[in-house]
């Protein structure tokens, strides 16, 4: 591990944010919450957007560049809330600097970027791990572990779907393709990473997209198939709001998420000839919402000495990434500058 994570065990961790958006204000604002979580520095591109962040959630030092809060030593781990088309560059610059990394999702732009970050993290022996709070949420655990033993027998289907509403001008970062904007890396990663958590990366991928203007996904559907026969069904949508819900069906049940599946407050397990079980939120565990969950597993891994969550394995992301860029290829969304995905 990096020598930013020295004496961990008998410390709190201390954190640096990179980026000042919504998403790093809410980990941010949960980290608050986190007795063993200590706030350092945060860093933008602006100065002034930095301190303004900084003096929000009382954060001592305020840098107006990413390279400077990259170098800070006194930073066991750098927490990449950019957007996507800015992860490669970001969390590659604190990875070369010997820093630790949560970076968010979608993790990259395609799996080239990702491949190139998780070679640079297990070269320099740093952590490295996509921020996917939903396989950190105590619930979803819960559902793996009860498909992983079998409660619902053999996996045979999985549906799962997320859609906002909109509009979102054409000026806004989830139409903006030099951001990585469109409907796929920003909400399909969920069904696609709930998909592969319980089934693992598919065999073959069948896909269709409805692209705007600027050659983002609008909305996108996709057809993923495994050689043990299971299919999944996901969709995500930037132009309708969807439930947001999420079923698996197996030979001998079926486990059902109502609503909110990448961060359920409950969910309904059906076993053939059995009434229909409950499982639901332990209070004790926060709102549905937080984001503590993988800030804590974090936190446990560096103590723990790991380069990796047990939790988000980088294989694991390596994989999701691998098929949003299938998605992409047979839907025809492209980024800037992009090496087209093989």
């Amino acid at each position: 591990m990096s020598e930013g994570g020295a004496g961990m065990a008998e410390q709190g961790v201390r954190w640096g944010i990179l980026a000042t958006g919504g998403i790093a204000a809410a980990f941010t604002a949960d980290l608050v919450d986190l007795p063993d979580a200590e706030l350092v520095a945060v860093a933008s591109r602006s100065q002034e957007s930095a301190e303004a962040f900084a003096e929000r959630f009382g954060i001592p030092r305020a840098y107006g560049d990413w390279d400077a809060l990259a170098r800070d030593e006194d930073i066991d781990v750098v927490y990449v809330a950019t957007p996507h088309a800015a992860h490669r560059v970001a969390a590659g610059l604190c990875l070369e600097a010997g820093r630790n990394v949560l970076c968010e999702k979608a993790f990259t732009l395609n799996a080239r970027e990702a491949e190139e970050l998780v070679a640079l993290a297990r070269e320099r022996g740093s952590f490295l791990m996509e921020a996917m709070w939903m396989y950190c949420n105590p619930l979803v655990r819960r559902l793996k572990a009860l498909v992983d033993d079998g409660a619902i027998g053999e996996v045979r289907t999985v549906q799962a779907d997320f859609g906002l509403a909109g509009p979102f001008p054409p000026a806004h970062r989830l139409r903006d393709p030099a951001l990585g904007g469109g409907a796929l890396l920003d909400l399909g990663v969920y069904p696609v990473s709930f998909a592969q958590l319980l089934l693992g990366e598919p065999a073959e991928v069948m896909a269709r997209a409805v692209l705007s203007d600027e050659g983002i996904d609008l909305q996108t559907g996709a057809l993923l198939s495994w050689e043990s026969g299971a299919l999944a069904s996901v969709h995500c949508s930037i132009v309708g709001g969807t439930a947001t819900t999420a079923s698996v069906t197996g030979s001998r049940g079926r486990i059902d998420i109502p609503n909110g599946f990448f961060h359920p407050d409950r969910f309904v397990l059906h076993r053939d000839g059995r009434d229909p079980e409950e499982f639901a939120l332990d209070p004790a565990d926060g709102p549905r919402h937080s984001l503590r969950h993988e800030a804590k597993e974090v936190m446990r891994a560096l103590r723990a000495g790991e380069t990796e969550s047990p939790l988000v394995p980088l294989d694991g992301t390596l994989a999701v990434m691998r098929t949003l860029d299938a998605i992409r290829e047979r839907t025809g969304v492209r980024y800037p500058g992009e090496v087209v995905p093989v």
